[in-house]
């Protein structure tokens, strides 16, 4: 019979009892039954055995309601974070009547839950006042909302606004100075008029998210772009859809970036891999990391220099001013000669013992033992006598001795010009 009626959906409070505590807290539906605490002989009541994290995670439960408000108080004093995502969570006084008795929280999360059904009123908004994190993916929270929410949250400094459907961005009458951090992926914001108003919404903003929006560009001047996000130190574009150049030459104009995500857009398509990495690196001197990975100086350096080669050939009305920038840098660097990278199968080394040098060609093909042998007659020395050093011109550490009879001679990357030094052991 009873499985023919409409589930009713569930209270925040039953799921809670029901996940943290099956066995002692049977909860009984019907009226006034509520969470059955029993006192314990000691007679306090059950809920100081009821052992809840601060982090509370609760998603996907099929959560309509808040249940008893007292209960929730008297659980929840502690909790600091709470996910409520994809729950069936419709009306903002329900979430208002669970949050404004968890005095402690800072994360909620209210991903996929339809509020986009009912309004939320700024008392409503006012009882998570103490919220810093605030995720509402895929919620369709309108902007009327979001705005109301900036009003109420006077400490809110990260808030996840993906999968929204928003093509169009809406100011509200005051900034808001607290937010650090905004992700805002998956919506169809394609023109810059409506992402330049994020910069004036949250003028204190350092990491913006607007992965898979596809921006076709940065129309923006210069000394605006600085004005509008002056405290911007990362941004990812990752999947817009810029095209040119120049979009990226802008990204110069924040004072502050020093990470880009910059993977899967039009401009870059044509590129090999490691010619989108160096091109873009030597367009953005100030960044630090791209895609993930940081710059170091020498792959700066690389890239730089890259650029100026890969430049090289291109019709003076085309080459791109960080071109000339970097000529003066660097100079005019000729395009790289073809290196043979093939190992080489001999070696010219100057060979140094009691205070000679000999010119010789070894064979890199042999080991230490063989080379011994070979210098037998040169060093007069017996081989076990006799103690190799192998000293590479470009080496940082000085000489390494070869110790290893066994070991291969092509192994230490002897090249024409490397030296090998021997001395006698009974020295």
């Amino acid at each position: 019979e009873r499985k023919m009626a409409q589930p009713t959906g569930r209270s925040f409070m039953q799921v809670l009892c029901e996940k943290y505590s099956p066995e002692n807290f049977p909860y009984r539906r019907g009226p006034g039954m509520g969470v059955h605490v029993p006192a314990t002989p000691q007679g306090t009541p059950m809920k100081d055995r009821l052992n809840l994290p601060s982090v509370l995670v609760l998603n996907s439960c099929g959560i309509t309601c808040a249940g008893d408000e007292k209960e929730i108080a008297a659980f929840c004093a502690h909790v600091s974070e709470l996910d409520l995502s994809d729950n069936k969570l419709e009306d903002w006084h329900e979430v208002s009547k669970i949050v404004s008795n968890v005095p402690q929280l800072e994360f909620l999360n209210l991903s996929s839950n339809p509020l986009n059904l009912s309004v939320l009123e700024r008392t409503c908004a006012g009882s998570f006042s103490g919220v810093r994190k605030l995720v509402l993916n895929n919620s369709k929270a309108s902007w009327e909302t979001v705005h109301t929410i900036l009003q109420e949250l006077p400490d809110l400094e990260e808030l996840f606004l993906c999968l929204n459907d928003y093509e169009t961005v809406s100011c509200p009458s005051i900034c808001c100075h607290s937010l650090k951090l905004l992700h805002i992926t998956d919506n169809n914001l394609q023109d810059w008029t409506e992402i330049r108003k994020l910069g004036v919404m949250f003028p204190s903003l350092d990491t913006l998210v607007l992965a898979n929006n596809h921006l076709n560009a940065i129309e923006e001047p210069n000394d605006s772009l600085a004005r509008l996000f002056p405290n911007l130190r990362s941004i990812s574009l990752h999947k817009s859809g810029l095209h040119s150049w120049e979009d990226i030459d802008k990204l110069n104009s924040f004072p502050k970036l020093e990470e880009v995500r910059l993977l899967g857009i039009p401009l870059l398509q044509p590129y090999t891999t490691e010619e989108r990495r160096k091109l873009v690196i030597a367009r953005l001197p100030s960044v630090s990391k791209l895609n993930g990975s940081v710059v170091t100086d020498g792959e700066r350096e690389d890239s730089e220099r890259f650029f100026i080669r890969y430049h090289v050939d291109v019709p003076q009305e085309e080459v791109p001013f960080r071109y000339h920038e970097l000529i003066t840098k660097y100079g005019k660097l000729e395009p790289l000669a073809e290196v043979d990278l093939r190992p080489q199968s001999s070696a010219k080394v100057e060979v140094h013992f009691n205070d000679q040098v000999e010119e010789i060609s070894i064979r890199l093909d042999q080991t230490v033992a063989e080379l011994k042998k070979q210098l037998k007659t040169l060093v007069q020395l017996p081989t076990s006598n006799m103690r190799l050093y192998y000293f590479d011109h470009e080496a940082p550490f000085g000489p390494e001795e070869m110790k290893y009879s066994s070991r291969a001679l092509h192994s230490f990357g002897i090249r024409d010009g490397d030296k090998i030094y021997v001395e006698s052991k009974t020295k």
